[in-house]
C-alpha cells in the first residue's frame, strides 16, 4: 500500500464519521457558507502580487513534524504581506496533523483566496470546505475516477468555489481537462513514494490549455526556479515545507520574493 492509498482509506473512514455528526444541511447554515468566494484567477494574475501560493503545513508523512511552533494567524498573515496570491492550509489531521480549525483561523485574517488542501474523495468535505471559509478546493487526479473529478468539480463550482485539479502525468491531464476545473497544478512529488522532481512541471506546462491557470505543486526552494517556471508559461507556485521549516515563515518568504525579484 502506498501512501496515498493509506491516506484515502482514512479519509473515507474519517468522512463517514463527520457525516454521522454534522449534516450537509447544518454545514449550509454555517455563517461562512453564504460568502461570496474570491477569484484564484483575479489574485494569481494581479501584478501586485507574486503568483505564490504559500502553505501553512505542520507536518507531513514523509517529513514527520515541520514545523509546530508559528500559529496559524501569523504565519499565514505574514504570507499576504509578503505578497502571496493565495494560501493553502492542510486540513487532514492524520497525516498533517491539520484541521478544520486552521481554516476557519486563517480565513479570519485573510483578504485573499484560501485553498482547502485536502484529500477530496466526497461532495461533504467540499461542502465542508465552503462552511469553514475557503474558496478553493483541491482535487487529486491520483486518487479519483474521471467520473468523480467531474462530478465533483461541478458540485464545487455550484456552491461558488473555485477548483484546483492537481495532476502528475500526461494522462491524468488530458482526461481531466474539464470546463469546472479553474487551474491546473502539477506536482512535482510524487504521492505514491514521495520524490520529487521538476521534471513534471517541464515536461506538462505547454500541454496545460491556456485558459487554465497552471500551477507548479512542490519541491520549489529556490527563488531562480520560479523564474525559470515563469519563462516557461506557470503564473502560480504552490509552496510549503520551504517556508515553513523556517523560525518566521512570512519573512522567508518576503526574502524569497526579493530575491525574485531581483
Amino acid at each position: 500500500m502506498t501512501i496515498l492509498d493509506k491516506i484515502v482509506e482514512r479519509k473515507r473512514i474519517e468522512v463517514a464519521e463527520s457525516k454521522s455528526k454534522v449534516s450537509i444541511e447544518e454545514l449550509s447554515q454555517y455563517p461562512l457558507f453564504d460568502r461570496t468566494c474570491y477569484s484564484l484567477k483575479e489574485s494569481v494574475l494581479d501584478p501586485q502580487r507574486t503568483g505564490i501560493i504559500s502553505e501553512y503545513k505542520r507536518a507531513s508523512p514523509s517529513k514527520g513534524i515541520i514545523n509546530d511552533t508559528n500559529s496559524v494567524a501569523e504565519v499565514v498573515q505574514g504570507y499576504q504581506e509578503a505578497g502571496a496570491s493565495a494560501i493553502s492550509v492542510l486540513t487532514d489531521a492524520d497525516f498533517f496533523q491539520g484541521s478544520l480549525d486552521d481554516l476557519k483561523v486563517a480565513r479570519e485574517v485573510l483578504t485573499i483566496p484560501l485553498l482547502r488542501k485536502e484529500f477530496i474523495i466526497d461532495k461533504y468535505q467540499i461542502t465542508e470546505a465552503k462552511a469553514y471559509g475557503a474558496d478553493i478546493i483541491l482535487l487529486i487526479a491520483a486518487c479519483l475516477k474521471v467520473e468523480e473529478i467531474q462530478e465533483l468539480s461541478s458540485y464545487a463550482k455550484s456552491l461558488g468555489l473555485n477548483v484546483l485539479l492537481e495532476v502528475h502525468n500526461e494522462q491524468e491531464l488530458k482526461d481531466n481537462l474539464f470546463d469546472t476545473i479553474d487551474a491546473i497544478g502539477v506536482n512535482n512529488r510524487n504521492l505514491k513514494d514521495f520524490s520529487v522532481s521538476l521534471t513534471h512541471s517541464y515536461d506538462l506546462v505547454n500541454k496545460i490549455p491556456d485558459h487554465y491557470i497552471k500551477v507548479s505543486e512542490s519541491g520549489i526552494s529556490d527563488p531562480s526556479t520560479i523564474r525559470e517556471l515563469k519563462n516557461i508559461g506557470y503564473q502560480s507556485f504552490l509552496i510549503g515545507e520551504n517556508f515553513m521549516k523556517s523560525t518566521d515563515p512570512g519573512k522567508a518568504l518576503a526574502k524569497f520574493v526579493e530575491e525574485i525579484l531581483k
